[in-house]
């Protein structure tokens, strides 16, 4: 598990200044608790504000103005690893630390807010988004086997979506633009290998390293809906890949003493930095059943273009200490698998439940502590109250990740992870 001081610079560097969890990686499917509370599991219903992140075609069937109003509350994942990192498995003053390690609690709330208005004299709405799709954090402890590769990792990005829909009999079409814009931080502590004069290998911290970054990318999605009765209906959505364009990140490196007495680094190393990463497209395939007025099913599937995250390519302003290199990343394409049932108990309060299975895109080799990914299950329970006014709509998601077992550069062991979500919308009718 041994690694070089400029492999290493190079993908912490890239890891902080290039991507802005909770699909499987790092997009979040949770933009709406009416929708999280039957599993995410809403393309083919699409029947309120949030339409404009699952399926836009809905607008096209909503009538009149609305506006929403929600955050979601992610409690990060609880992970906890049992094995051996490169450093082995001591803590920074050198004590074991038994061979396991737990990341550092976390809660962060991604917001969205939607509005929409559909016009009387023609079957055309229009609705505009904001919300955050690919939300990362994560804290180890600042002396825990994993400080070489992360100490704390924040990446903030916040999505724009204008849309405009048009209702052609039973059917929906909608198209929109996606602008995407995110700060990015991360904290380490960089460590390389050297030798002493029998040969025999030392780790070295050579310091702490602070990278920060912004970046913006821009994108288009579209859907359909068809709703050919009143029993069933039929969506489609698809939103673009985004490249986010990061120029102007910063990189800075306070050197240990011992590292210049060692490598002869300077005390203190600062350089600009550029990169970007494009950010998957997805695809969603849905239908709803309502066998009743009451009772209504829905069954999704959804196709995430983690392809798109081969690799990470790094160019350095300054290239004395840190150096340009593309790292590979290969990420997979992932399928995701979603059921959903709302049961109106009455006219004003509706039930929900829902249930996915989500597939991890993160291969074996190029899996770290920054995002220990894993196959998930997802279970979720929601309630909505509404009335001519407005509505209030809650939501609850277990996130139960599959244990993972790992062995490369980074670490050899075993990560074992869970996360709870909660989301509430408020939505007000004019």
């Amino acid at each position: 598990m041994r690694r070089n001081w400029t492999t290493w610079v190079a993908g912490l560097a890239v890891l902080g200044l290039s991507s802005p969890a909770f699909p499987a990686g790092f997009h979040i499917r949770e933009q709406g608790a009416k929708a999280m509370g039957m599993a995410n599991a809403f393309v083919a219903q699409a029947d309120d504000p949030s339409a404009i992140f699952y399926n836009p075609a809905g607008l096209a069937f909503q009538t009149g103005s609305q506006m929403s109003l929600g955050v979601t509350i992610i409690q990060v994942p609880e992970t906890e690893f049992e094995g051996k990192t490169w450093l082995g498995d001591k803590n920074v003053s050198g004590s074991e630390f038994s061979g396991k390690q737990s990341a550092r609690p976390d809660i962060f709330f991604p917001p969205n807010i939607y509005a929409t208005t559909k016009l009387e004299s023609a079957p055309v709405a229009f609705g505009i988004g904001i919300n955050s799709l690919y939300p990362l954090a994560k804290r180890w402890d600042t002396t825990s086997p994993f400080r070489d590769d992360v100490k704390e990792v924040a990446i903030k990005p916040i999505n724009v979506n204008p849309t405009v829909a048009f209702q052609w009999k039973n059917l929906g079409i909608a198209f929109g633009v996606d602008y995407t814009y995110a700060t990015l931080w991360l904290e380490n502590a960089p460590y390389t290998t050297v030798y002493d004069g029998a040969g025999n290998p030392i780790n070295l911290n050579v310091g702490d390293l602070e990278i920060e970054g912004t970046g913006d990318g821009w994108g288009f999605n579209f859907g359909l809906l068809w709703k050919p009765s009143e029993t069933w209906s039929f969506g489609v959505s698809y939103r673009s890949r985004i490249k986010i364009e990061v120029d102007d990140g910063d990189a800075d490196l306070m050197v240990s003493q011992k590292a210049q007495d060692v490598l002869g680094l300077p005390s203190h190393v600062n350089t600009d930095g550029s990169t970007d990463i494009t950010l998957p497209d997805t695809w969603s395939f849905a239908v709803a059943w309502r066998p009743t007025k009451k009772l209504t099913f829905e069954f999704d599937v959804d196709r995430f273009g983690w392809s798109s995250y081969d690799e990470l390519t790094l160019d350095f302003e300054d290239e004395t200490v840190l150096h340009d290199e593309t790292l590979p990343k290969d990420w997979e394409n992932t399928w995701t698998f979603r059921f959903g049932a709302q049961y109106a108990v009455n006219d004003n309060l509706d039930l929900r439940a829902g249930y996915a299975y989500d597939n991890t895109p993160v291969p074996d080799d190029t899996l770290g502590p920054d995002l220990p990914d894993s196959d998930r299950h997802n279970v979720t329970l929601g309630l909505g109250w509404h009335n001519e006014h407005g509505a209030l709509d809650l939501a609850y998601m277990a996130v139960l990740f599959k244990d993972r077992s790992v062995s490369n550069d980074h670490q050899d062991g075993e990560y074992k992870s869970e996360a709870h979500l909660f989301a509430a919308n408020v939505s007000f009718w004019f």
